[in-house]
């Protein structure tokens, strides 16, 4: 059978493969990525059948760029997975913690293990890289002795590092939500889930008079992330996730944000994901 083509940031073993994986079923080939732009132009040029995006982090807060890249490509949303990162501190075999004195990694995983790596000591040089599995990589290949990666245990074992120190992201209820996109739209019968995008005129509460809708029809708020408009100052886009029980609600919700929102773009329906798996 034909495997599905997924894009993903970074390389094989990167926390974006395994979100694919868990999401679409292990049989997949990944299209790797380097940066976030190029994983959206894969799946606008039909390189990938589908792509797979971070979008927030329990620790680290929201990938704003990423907001931006929805508006501008306008994908469909057509699913989620929540992922739970555990970080590794990794490095060529046979070394001691006391021996790294540099640790290289995603700016965001670096984030994520902060307290960790602060307490190695100021000696230890904290180096941002594109992505956690090709920081292990690059280790193994140039066989970095002294250097460290943080990633996850997949890449420590494909890239044959030895696991220094296991989970050490500062709040082990660590995880990250990814988005599922789509060039196309997918309806489903058991979706239960929206990403709206909207803005507002300066008015005072025009925002409250868009929760006070949602409130009204019994549709559950689950994030509201503002994204400042680029050339705009102080003015910002809304990106809004909502949940509901019934459908019937939910249209009539949009349909009175409608009256309410500037120019309301509905970027997926889906169904949600658990939160604890």
């Amino acid at each position: 059978m034909k495997k599905i083509k997924v894009a993903i940031q970074g390389i094989t073993t990167s926390f974006h493969e395994v979100a694919a994986q868990k999401y679409f079923g292990l049989a997949i080939e990944p299209v790797e990525c380097w940066t976030f732009t190029e994983l959206c132009e894969s799946l606008k040029e039909g390189a990938a059948d589908f792509a797979v995006m971070a979008i927030e982090n329990s620790i680290a807060g929201s990938l704003l760029q990423n907001y931006g890249l929805l508006q501008e490509y306008n994908f469909s949303i057509i699913g989620e997975v929540y992922l739970r990162i555990e970080m590794n501190l990794m490095a060529i075999p046979g070394q001691k913690i006391g021996d790294i004195s540099v640790v290289q990694s995603h700016p965001i995983a670096i984030r994520q293990c902060s307290k960790y790596l602060h307490e190695m000591g100021a000696q230890v040089k904290l180096e941002e890289k594109e992505d956690t599995a090709a920081s292990a990589k690059e280790i193994s290949e140039k066989q970095q002795m002294g250097y460290a990666a943080v990633a996850n245990a997949a890449a420590a074992k494909k890239f044959g590092l030895e696991i220094l120190a296991r989970n050490i992201e500062t709040n082990h209820n660590n995880f990250t939500r990814f988005v599922v996109l789509s060039r196309e739209p997918q309806h489903k019968g058991t979706n239960n889930k929206a990403t709206l995008f909207f803005h507002l005129s300066h008015e005072t509460g025009s925002l409250a008079k868009v929760l006070n809708v949602l409130a009204k029809y019994h549709i559950n708020l689950t994030k509201i992330q503002s994204v400042p408009i680029v050339g705009k100052p102080y003015k910002y886009n809304f990106h809004v996730d909502v949940q509901w029980d019934k459908y019937e609600s939910f249209q009539q919700a949009k349909n009175a944000v409608n009256e309410i929102a500037l120019n309301l773009m509905v970027l997926g329906e889906y169904e949600k994901a658990a939160y604890n798996t």
